[in-house]
């Protein structure tokens, strides 16, 4: 049987935690969506452990009866604030499929149930601290909390919907990763400081504050009123947030809501390479809460992973990790990450695989972007579309480096790269590529091509022919290593502006290729991004020019059929593929 930590170790979740550790009252009250993992990985515990090693008193309630306000109170009134996530994942992802049928599973449930999150989670959690805690300030956070903090749409419910802050009545909303706000709203509040002027932070200014308030200074956003009644404007209010995502030049922004005015400050800076090695020091238990009596799923997948590295360059239309954790790119230490190896080795359960070395971008890991001064001035979105700028420095030797000290530290004996790798970030870098093949595939690597058509793959901002040249350079480097290996490509369907012509592409690839896929998604357009935009307006991002966007349930399943397997007898080893999809939330 593992061994497992005694719940003292663990942030405090009940009274009886308080009493053990001699705690009269918490400081900060933390509410999520996701079961308690207390794992770096998972975000609530992460800004737990920052706050707790900066001295403040703080409880986590996991996954809580919404219909209850008293499952809130169990620890107690909170001094400072409330903190509320959805959790790893935006809950309407969580809990509904690209097809907006209910999930059979929620991998960040123990046993993998799902239900045990509400709709909106953020907003059900807030309005619930208001109702046990009055008085109290009430901040959101996590990726949900990001991608909602202004005007958007909702997949799920197929509407426009307002800033999340004016949904859920909160005192502030963190974007991004957080851990620098946060650290901040603690301070300020126990020195009786408000919270105006944080990096990273929105505020939802009353009818007198916004009269009263210069915005001189600020991008004015599409109104609230004007959003919902001309959908066409979420192209253009997409496009300045997405402008405005770099803290060198991000500007602050402001929409109104009626009278209200949702007040959005400039993008926080991201953490050098000591703060990102401090978080990963903090003493995390690495596992779910004692009280759990059976798995869960996402802890599973990453419990033997390593996060090397932050931030994502790609500017991708369709994805979430950008907008969350931003584009310049943060990387550990060699030795913080080769200190965190060897406790993993030292753990009973540890069988000497760790089953990935990676982050957003695993082969990004020593890159730097935002270094030269020009970086602080530049407002292109994506550092490597439609090329890869100049001004993005690989680095593949200290990336090599890493990989062999990984897997030459005692105790290890398979080190893989599951994270998906930028396959045009690979062709540059042939020494990476070769150590990757040999050392580091477990027989199949994920890639993620996400479609061949060139006019679909400009609007997804990916390059279009990169994973015809990949593919050929592994099956190369394969046979040089006597390996018999495989890629498990990653497409998309009826992403905007694709039809069935479009998705032909993809279907006479992989008929030629005799390749059945396991790894597939149906299109969701996921709140603030690009897709999304283009979905609504049926407006190319680019150039504003009409595309065509396919909506209805049939016509979607429609283009499904270009991923359906190849007849009998022409299937060849990659059916093998693990049926998993990618998730980019």
């Amino acid at each position: 049987m593992p061994v497992v930590k005694p719940a003292s170790q663990f942030l405090p979740t009940s009274a009886t935690d308080l009493q053990a550790r001699g705690w009269a009252q918490i400081d900060v009250l933390l509410v999520t969506g996701d079961a308690y993992v207390d794992h770096p990985a998972f975000g609530a515990a992460m800004i737990g452990r920052i706050l707790e090693a900066d001295g403040w008193r703080v409880g986590i309630v996991a996954q809580p009866d919404w219909r209850n306000a008293e499952a809130l109170k169990v620890m107690g009134r909170p001094r400072l604030f409330c903190g509320i996530t959805a959790g790893n994942l935006d809950s309407m992802v969580s809990n509904y499929t690209a097809a907006r049928h209910r999930r059979q599973e929620d991998a960040y449930s123990e046993g993998g149930l799902p239900g045990r999150r509400p709709n909106h989670a953020a907003v059900v959690y807030a309005q619930l601290c208001r109702e046990a805690f009055p008085g109290i300030p009430v901040v959101l956070g996590g990726i949900e909390a990001s991608l909602r903090r202004v005007g958007h749409y909702d997949y799920w419910e197929d509407k426009l919907r307002p800033s999340i802050l004016a949904s859920a009545k909160a005192d502030l909303l963190v974007y991004g990763m957080g851990e620098t706000q946060a650290r901040e709203i603690a301070r300020r509040l126990d020195a009786g400081q408000d919270l105006a002027g944080i990096r990273g932070t929105a505020r939802l200014l009353g009818a007198k504050a916004a009269a009263a308030t210069d915005f001189t200074d600020c991008l004015k956003l599409p109104d609230w009123d004007r959003l919902r009644h001309d959908p066409q404007l979420l192209l253009p209010l997409t496009r300045t947030v997405e402008k405005e995502q770099s803290p060198y030049n991000g500007r602050r922004m402001v929409q109104f809501h009626g009278d209200r005015a949702v007040l959005i400050e400039s993008p926080a800076f991201p953490l050098d390479q000591a703060a990102l090695d401090a978080l990963y020091e903090l003493p995390f238990a690495r596992r779910p809460h004692p009280s759990y009596r059976e798995r869960i799923p996402a802890f599973t997948m990453i419990k033997d992973s390593i996060t090397v590295q932050r931030g994502c360059p790609g500017g991708c239309t369709f994805c979430a990790i950008g907008l969350h954790q931003g584009k310049f790119l943060t990387s550990r230490s060699e030795d913080s990450v080769l200190k965190e190896i060897r406790r993993l080795t030292e753990t009973p359960e540890f069988r000497g695989t760790i089953s990935d070395l990676g982050g957003p971008t695993a082969n990004l890991y020593a890159s730097e972007n935002g270094v030269d001064p020009a970086c602080h001035s530049c407002r292109r979105v994506s550092c490597l579309h439609p090329t890869i700028c100049s001004k993005l420095a690989l680095d593949e030797d200290r990336t090599i480096n890493l990989m062999r000290a990984a897997r030459e530290t005692p105790g290890v004996k398979h080190v893989f790269i599951q994270s998906g790798i930028r396959m045009d970030v690979a062709l540059r870098t042939p020494g990476y590529v070769r150590e990757l093949v040999r050392h580091h595939v477990s027989g199949h690597l994920k890639v993620a091509p996400e479609h061949l058509h060139p006019d679909v793959l400009r609007r997804m901002r990916k390059p279009a022919g990169v994973f015809e040249k990949f593919q050929e350079e592994f099956r190369t480097e394969s046979r040089a290593a006597n390996k018999e290996q495989y890629l498990v490509p990653y497409f998309i369907s009826s992403f905007p502006g694709c039809t069935n012509d479009e998705m032909g592409a993809v279907e006479r690839y992989l008929r030629e290729a005799n390749w059945n896929l396991q790894q597939v998604q149906d299109f969701i357009p996921l709140p603030m991004t690009p897709s999304a935009a283009m979905y609504v307006t049926g407006l190319d991002f680019d150039t504003g020019k009409p595309i065509p966007v396919v909506r209805n349930a049939g016509e979607r399943r429609q283009q499904m059929q270009a991923f359906r397997p190849n007849p009998k007898g022409r299937s060849r080893k990659p059916q093998r593929q693990p049926s998993a999809p990618l998730d980019c939330v």
